[in-house]
């Protein structure tokens, strides 16, 4: 396991998802960016930015109450494609979506993997309550789950019967419902775009999908807040982070920004974010992990020597960052713990429990 100081400063699903995206609003899909973006240290000044260092850089002192001055950075694993979508199991391993590769690994502290599931484009993953897996399936359109079968599971592909753009990421809500992004980042080639927007929806027990809001360009990140009051959900075109207010029923009022992550053209975009115990937010932008205040004050950034696309909380007391950055998986220990909708131990009390739903499933390989 490599690790830096703190410096001062199978088949249809493969074939298809080998096929380069494109996206409506980007000039170029969003792992070909980041890749390009993890090659710029190794070219010369003259031909490009200066090599990436871990770096802990504060903007107000609250920062420091999360974050150890000499915290270190260890990279847990590399060589993958384009890393996204990870999740800690409480068997002490993480999964991860390999978006270019088009499979969903295993990987263990001490950097070994193991194939898991081969899957055209996997993208952002988490646990529901029964921590059963589930993945934004871009090949596939579509929010699935996975069984200990080897079975996964639609849960929803459409809505309005119109088929959903490219699924991004996902959470459960406070009331066990599932929230997700669908963005165009990841439409396949070739494929028409059926919904005239990108959403953020809700999927319920029963495989309803509700539409929650159409204001975003591309939504991209989504969390709530430990007390399931607000709802956040990041842009990656307009490079902002939004807040709503979290009703009864599910739905979303008051929806004003929340903050701003400005940066340069190479130098990354909001993408996935996890929220911790006291309500503090460590959100994807440009260098790295941006950390947040409740109230919306960039306390500093988490500068990564590879551009980040997403990070879980993980580890026995679930107080270590795991992020996926490009080619690589990192660890960072924080002073802090992670809040972890699906556990147990975090659930808002008095919320509904989730039954079980019966929807069509598909073979993949054995979990």
């Amino acid at each position: 396991m490599d690790s830096w100081p703190c410096h001062p400063f199978q088949g249809f699903l493969q074939s298809r998802a080998a096929e380069p995206r494109h996206r409506e609003s980007f000039s170029m899909p969003k792992r070909l960016l980041m890749v390009l973006l993890s090659l710029a240290p190794i070219a010369s000044v003259a031909e490009g930015p200066a090599p990436r260092k871990f770096e802990l850089r504060a903007e107000s002192p609250l920062f420091w109450k999360l974050l150890e001055h000499d915290a270190k950075l260890s990279r847990v694993g590399t060589g993958f494609g384009f890393t996204e979508g990870p999740v800690w199991d409480p068997h002490g391993f993480l999964y991860v979506s390999d978006e270019t590769l088009n499979k969903i690994f295993r990987l263990y502290p001490d950097g070994h993997r193991e194939e898991l599931i081969p899957l055209g484009d996997p993208d952002g993953n988490t646990f529901d309550r029964q921590l059963r897996l589930l993945d934004c399936a871009s090949v596939l359109r579509a929010v699935i789950r996975f069984g200990p079968d080897g079975h996964f599971t639609t849960l929803a592909d459409r809505y309005q019967n119109k088929r959903f753009n490219s699924p991004n990421d996902l959470v459960v809500g406070p009331d066990g419902a599932i929230y997700f992004t669908d963005p165009t980042l990841d439409l396949p080639k070739g494929e028409t775009q059926e919904i005239p927007f990108q959403g953020v929806y809700r999927l319920d027990d029963n495989g309803e999908v509700r539409l929650l809001t159409r204001d975003l360009a591309q939504p991209n990140g989504l969390a709530f807040s430990p007390n399931g009051k607000h709802f956040y959900v990041d842009d990656s075109e307009r490079g902002d982070i939004r807040v709503y207010d979290f009703l009864p029923g599910g739905t979303l009022g008051n929806g004003r920004q929340f903050g701003a992550e400005p940066g340069g053209a190479d130098e990354g975009v909001p993408d996935g974010m996890r929220v911790d115990q006291e309500g503090y937010l460590f959100v994807v932008g440009p260098l790295g992990i941006w950390v947040w205040d409740p109230a919306g004050h960039h306390l500093g950034t988490i500068v990564m020597p590879e551009q980040p696309a997403n990070l879980t909380w993980g580890e026995p007391d679930y107080g270590a960052l795991f992020i996926t950055a490009t080619t690589s998986v990192y660890r960072l220990r924080t002073r802090v713990r992670g809040f972890v909708p699906y556990l147990p131990s975090q659930r808002q009390k008095n919320s509904p429990q989730r039954p079980q739903s019966s929807q069509r499933s598909s073979k993949a390989s054995s979990l």
